[in-house]
């Protein structure tokens, strides 16, 4: 599997013009006889939260393993925009059994489509991961490329209307972005050091993306067992660091609907929905 920190510096340190009005093309990328550290799971299991059990791998760990083969397509030079004006908009996991740490797999990306919108270029990267023949997970990711001279000013979100009631309160501090990236790779300047992030823009250091739809999953495989389900999420507003962030989740007729907010529980981060699939 490629190195994320020899990709990111690719992506953060060369130029690239910007968007060139062009659709994307179709880019797909596989890797083969991947193997995992149950070390590192166990180190990304207790950063996020899950009970881990020395066997099954939490289920978001694998967009971890999915996440550097994206980071591939993000240099191909058909991509003429740069990651620092991509949002993260929305991302689908779907696990079809429980996967084991100690089995082989094989990972495949690919560039699906690209849309123009109000807001920028969409795109989505759709991932798979087998053992053998076997599906075994699935994802979907949307990404944003942010165009300054779109038509329409988002709004800002608001909170769904779902039932606020057992909330959960977690205390995230400053040093959490980096040890989700010693966890999982991942190292996005903008997660790491107030002083890097204020380079890109930011006054305080974000908190990955990831790392909020993990720390609710985590909250919720209590509900999952064995069962094969798919999680959902919109991502809203950036978590900023150190902070503290509410969570709650309400039943639905085949699973759960779950969001994050901050603390007062007015502002969304994130807004998710967890279903079985049997």
């Amino acid at each position: 599997m490629p190195s994320l920190f020899t990709l990111y510096r690719k992506i953060f340190f060369s130029r690239k013009p910007g968007w060139d009005q062009k659709p994307l093309p179709s880019i797909a990328i596989q890797a083969d006889n991947v193997m995992l550290s149950k070390d590192k799971i166990r180190q990304y299991a207790n950063v996020c939260g899950f009970d881990f059990n020395g066997n099954v791998i939490p289920p978001t760990y694998l967009y971890v393993q999915a996440f550097r083969l994206h980071a591939v397509i993000f240099t191909h030079k058909a991509i003429t925009f740069p990651l620092l004006g991509m949002i993260h908009l929305k991302n689908s996991i779907s696990v079809f059994r429980p996967v084991h740490c100690d089995e082989v797999f094989s990972v495949q990306c690919q560039l699906l489509n690209s849309t123009e919108t109000d807001a920028g270029l969409e795109f989505v990267l759709e991932s798979n991961i087998y053992v053998g023949d076997e599906l075994v997970w699935q994802a979907h990711s949307t990404y944003l490329y942010r165009i300054e001279s779109a038509k329409r000013r988002p709004r800002p979100p608001r909170a769904s209307d779902m039932t606020w009631n057992n909330v959960q309160q977690w205390r995230l501090t400053e040093d959490l972005g980096r040890n989700y990236a010693k966890a999982s790779g991942d190292y996005n300047l903008i997660h790491l050091h107030p002083l890097l992030s204020k380079r890109f823009g930011f006054e305080r250091v974000l908190a990955h993306g990831m790392w909020s739809k993990a720390r609710c999953m985590a909250h919720l495989m209590q509900f999952v067992g064995e069962r094969p389900f798919k999680v959902e999420v919109e991502f809203k507003l950036p978590v900023f660091m150190p902070s503290e962030v509410t969570f709650a989740y309400e039943s639905l007729d085949n699973g759960k609907r779950f969001e994050m907010r901050d603390v007062k529980a007015k502002r969304p981060h994130l807004y998710g929905q967890m279903t079985y699939l049997d």
